[in-house]
Order: C-alpha cells, then sequence, then structure tokens
C-alpha cells in the first residue's frame, strides 16, 4: 500500500485497489481537492424507477481491495438527498476490508415524487477511514462522568 503526505506529514492519499466489474464501470471520484468522499456512479443497463417510499438497489460495477485497518462507508450524496429525496436505505454502508465483491447502493425514494436513476449517475459516496476493533470487556460498573445517563434531550434542547 503506497500512503502519499504532505509537507505537514499528514497522510493526504492511501492506494486502494479497485477492479472493475462492468465495461461501463466508472472509477469513484473526488469532487474538489479536499473532498473526503468519492462519488459512486450508477451501472445500469437501462434507467432505474424509484417511486415513493421504494428502495431499489443500484450497481455501481467496482469493487475494492480495502487494506486491513480500514473500513469503505457509503454515504449519501447531499444534492441527491436534498433535490432528489434519494438516499441510502440503510444511512451508512459499511465495506468491510476482507469484502471482495461488487459495491453496490441501496437507495431509497423518501419524497413523494418518482425518482429515475440513469447510468452513469453519481449515486453516493465512498469514505475510506480507519477503524478500531473493540475488545470487550464485562464490568460491574462503569467509571462516573457529569453527563452520567442523560441521554436524548439531556441539555433540555
Amino acid at each position: 500500500m503506497e500512503t502519499k503526505v504532505n509537507e505537514f506529514n499528514q497522510v493526504v492519499h492511501t492506494a486502494i485497489k479497485m477492479k472493475k466489474l462492468h465495461a461501463n464501470a466508472k472509477v469513484p471520484t473526488y469532487g474538489t481537492i479536499c473532498s473526503a468522499g468519492a462519488d459512486l456512479y450508477a451501472v445500469l443497463d437501462a434507467p432505474v424507477t424509484i417511486a415513493p417510499n421504494e428502495t431499489k438497489v443500484i450497481s455501481t460495477g467496482v469493487a475494492f481491495e480495502i487494506p486491513v485497518g480500514l473500513v469503505g462507508l457509503v454515504f449519501a450524496r447531499s444534492g441527491l438527498s436534498c433535490k432528489q429525496d434519494l438516499a441510502p436505505a440503510n444511512k451508512v454502508g459499511v465495506i468491510d476490508a476482507d469484502y471482495r465483491g461488487e459495491v453496490v447502493v441501496v437507495l431509497h425514494n423518501h419524497g413523494t415524487q418518482i425518482r429515475t436513476v440513469q447510468n452513469g449517475d453519481r449515486v453516493a459516496q465512498i469514505l475510506f477511514m480507519p477503524y478500531v476493533q473493540a475488545d470487550f470487556a464485562v464490568v460491574d460498573n462503569l467509571s462516573d462522568t457529569v453527563r452520567g445517563v442523560g441521554g436524548f434531550g439531556h441539555t433540555g434542547v
């Protein structure tokens, strides 16, 4: 895995192997130099219509070899979710480092109008992030904090 660093010795790029599973598959792209998420593109033989409150699986035609210690997280594209009411049904898709299959996006129509996804449309974005696996330790007591067990709405907002 080749990692590039900037002048402040901060990681700015990590090589991720990607396989095109379909001739028309597109390599994910970053919208700007500082974009955290890379756009994933639909690979479709025909347009897919998604009715209100309906969910459809959208192929991307790509698979990744994600290095151990990283996870691929598939998020909504803000423009698609705000303007077209289409967002991943599972909110965030998790692509584990040992998965080698196609990355698909399960889009849900949260709106009131029928929406159509075309071949080549940007349907989600993927971020690659480090993760930590926990070694769970069962204990009788947890340490005290100021917040304690205060949950949703505990600040009065």
